[in-house]
């Protein structure tokens, strides 16, 4: 039996039609598309499959959507015998990660996830925050340059060598450009997001988020998962709810994550979910890493074919 890692997407992965071929051709995607829409109260399966995509990019809707995805291609995976050694989620992936160690139930997590983005949000009501990426520069270099800031900016995702997310109030990101910039990076890119993900701008909801995991029953994870706040593994039920408040406003620290599986010497690190974007992650730390992406039913049997040996597929 190969031993494979599960990597899952997060947020600024959505995209309007994802999951759309796997809805073509499997009656139990299009269950569980059904399935969300009745939990959650409203069409998320139209919104994702029509869009718009302002509307799908809204915390509060991408979030759902993309645990969904992820969900629908996990319950694909297990029903041709595929499951995983050990799983980890960027950021809004994590929880998907949960659903595959059996911590919560999809039921569970997706409602869960849609509250999560209503009080993201929140923490931002007039849209002070955002995010930049920052390419071709050290973290090092980075915190020294931000810790002359007189406003709040720090790293928020640090995804890989040469690309790191910083986070903070939008008029410390303009400043944070330029002064980045003329340290050496290669780029430094806002993105289109609705608020200072992971920094200590999201604490004032973190008590709020707390109280809303509080009568959530988590099981103990049947396989390990990593976590984003610590980069490291974890599998006690109450020690990873409080990890999830954590990770509201602490730096996700999916370098070490993936440093880590690749130490494992596992057979792959299959990225289930919608886009390429950890695949791409996985290749920039090991080239010699084998990385599949399932987010088609073309992908998924190119790796299910590997899997079971059948072909000679080099990814």
């Amino acid at each position: 039996m190969k031993q494979v890692a599960f990597v899952f997407p997060g947020q600024g992965s959505q995209q309007v039609g994802m999951g759309d071929l796997f809805l073509a051709e499997s009656q139990q995607a299009r269950s569980l598309f059904e399935k969300a829409d009745q939990i959650l109260g409203f069409p998320i399966s139209t919104m994702m499959s029509e869009g718009p995509e302002e509307l799908l990019t809204e915390t509060k809707y991408a979030q759902p959507a993309l645990l969904l995805v992820s969900t629908m291609i996990l319950e694909q995976l297990t029903a041709v015998g595929v499951t995983p050694t050990v799983v980890a989620g960027h950021s809004l992936g994590e929880y998907s990660a949960l659903v595959a160690a059996n911590v919560l139930t999809f039921e569970e997590a997706i409602q869960l996830v849609h509250q999560r983005g209503k009080l993201m949000e929140s923490a931002d009501p007039e849209g002070q925050g955002g995010m930049a990426a920052v390419l071709g520069l050290d973290q090092q270099v980075i915190e020294e340059q931000l810790s002359s800031m007189t406003e709040t900016v720090e790293l928020a995702n640090i995804n890989c060598p040469g690309q790191i997310v910083i986070s903070g109030t939008k008029t410390a990101i303009d400043a944070a450009v330029t002064l980045l910039k003329d340290a050496g990076a290669k780029r430094v890119i806002p993105l289109n997001v609705s608020g200072p993900f992971h920094s200590s701008l999201m604490q004032p909801v973190a008590n709020d988020y707390e109280e809303l995991l509080t009568p959530i029953h988590f099981n103990d994870a049947n396989i390990p998962i990593y976590s984003n706040v610590t980069a490291e593994k974890v599998t006690d039920a109450e020690v990873i709810k409080s990890l999830l408040v954590k990770q509201l406003y602490s730096p996700v620290r999916f370098h070490e994550i993936i440093n880590h599986l690749v130490a494992e010497q596992l057979d792959a690190i299959v990225e289930v979910g919608n886009g390429k974007v950890l695949s791409g992650l996985v290749k920039k730390v090991s080239r010699r890493a084998k990385v599949f992406s399932v987010q088609d039913p073309a992908s998924f049997q190119d790796f299910i074919n590997w899997y079971k040996g059948e072909g000679n597929n080099d990814k």
